[in-house]
């Protein structure tokens, strides 16, 4: 969409991709959002639990979601003046955008970095690539960056092809033993218990899946510090363990000074803030669970396109809200866009994009979990195309596409 779109509106376009930044709203806002997940942690030490959790439903979840949103401009180039190539006397816009998203991060349980800093930018370039949208691919890829970072979330709610991951060898038990291989994915085997048109019981699983493996994560970051390695990548370069190592000492350093401040609730709230936003009921789990589907439009011409991104509108207090997460294809066709700048596109190219801004987001989120979609735009071609054929089990063994068993 975004060359017809370019095409038709390059002036209005250009200038927002080239001279637009969210640095004088977006910083500010970091700002506020860290500083106010740092004093919520804090104060989540001296409340009930029932409590911490709805302090964390909101705001904690909104603040937490914001994070995430002004961290991921930074990486597109948008945060910092795009005008400037220097900032605070001689700091180079590379290193600050570093410093930014390093920093930024924090404070946190798991965060953003690690997916931010290695499968954002290469989710752009791949999405819906059947070569790349894969587990095992991801897990036991040789290159620095993440061929797909998208893929280590929707594994718990879309169909993927191709083998799981990641795999482990496991040394002998006893002197002259074999080593021995197991290979598992918590996403995918709380995925593989979905049942079609059964909404609430996949996003039950969904949430368990989502939470225990953010958890499981959680836990890992104490090994990668101590360890200095990432284990869930065995392949990957020491470039990249280096990083995960000096990342993680430093949050669970942030961690452990919170913890010693407020205790244990203080965790408990920056896990349950950066989780619950993509789980239902809250409004925010409607863009999270849809921004990659894979519904198809027909042209004028009567050929058949897969739209692999989809952006959701329900008003202005939800673009608010969700600080513009919600508009994923005006982003994903404009990437370099700020986030403020974004909504602009439905005035400027109106018949790229869809009217009105009534979308009832717990219907949305019904229909996610009720029959989910293919992540990998290949599959989905097939399927339109050949037909395919499942038994109750979602990302069971049963399912077939084209006669290829999944």
């Amino acid at each position: 969409m975004a060359p017809r779109t370019e095409k038709k509106y390059g002036t209005q376009i250009s200038s927002l991709e080239r001279e637009a930044s969210s640095q004088s709203i977006a910083l500010p806002l970091l700002g506020l959002a860290n500083l106010s997940l740092l004093c919520m942690s804090i104060w989540s030490g001296s409340l009930h639990p029932v409590k911490v959790l709805l302090l964390a439903i909101f705001p904690g979840s909104m603040f937490s979601l914001w994070q995430l949103q002004i961290l991921h401009d930074s990486i597109h180039g948008c945060l910092l003046n795009k005008g400037e190539t220097t900032f605070f006397g001689n700091v180079s816009r590379r290193r600050l955008q570093d410093a930014i998203l390093f920093w930024g991060s924090m404070p946190s349980v798991f965060g953003y970095y690690l997916y931010l800093k290695y499968g954002h930018l290469t989710h752009h370039k791949h999405v819906g690539d059947p070569e790349k949208a894969s587990l095992q691919k991801l897990f036991n890829s040789t290159a620095i960056e993440f061929a797909d970072g998208d893929v280590l979330f929707v594994a718990h709610r879309m169909k993927l092809k191709g083998e799981i991951g990641p795999s482990f060898t496991i040394p002998p038990l006893r002197k002259g033993g074999k080593s021995s291989k197991v290979t598992m994915s918590i996403s995918k085997m709380g995925f593989n218990a979905w049942k079609r048109s059964k909404p609430f019981r996949n996003a039950l699983l969904f949430t368990m899946s989502f939470m225990y493996e953010r958890l499981m994560l959680t836990m890992n970051d104490v090994i990668v510090a101590a360890s200095g390695r990432n284990f869930f990548f065995p392949q990957k370069p020491k470039k990249f363990h280096d990083e995960c190592a000096k990342y993680t000492r430093c949050a669970i350093l942030v961690r452990s000074l919170l913890f010693a401040i407020a205790g244990w609730k203080s965790l408990l709230f920056l896990y349950l803030s950066e989780t619950l936003w993509s789980i239902p009921p809250l409004p925010s789990a409607a863009m999270f669970v849809t921004n990659h589907g894979s519904d198809t439009v027909t042209n004028p011409s009567g050929t058949v396109d897969c739209v692999p991104t989809a952006s959701t509108y329900s008003g202005s207090w939800y673009t608010l809200y969700t600080l513009a997460t919600n508009l994923h294809l005006e982003h994903h066709d404009f990437p370099t866009i700020p986030l403020q700048k974004l909504h602009r596109l439905r005035r400027i190219a109106p018949e790229f994009y869809r009217e009105g801004n009534g979308d009832n987001l717990l219907q949305i989120m019904k229909k996610a979990f009720s029959d989910p979609q293919f992540y990998d735009v290949k599959a989905i071609w097939e399927v339109s195309h050949m037909g395919w054929r499942t038994a109750n089990s979602i990302g069971g063994p049963h399912m077939h596409i084209a006669g290829i068993a999944l």
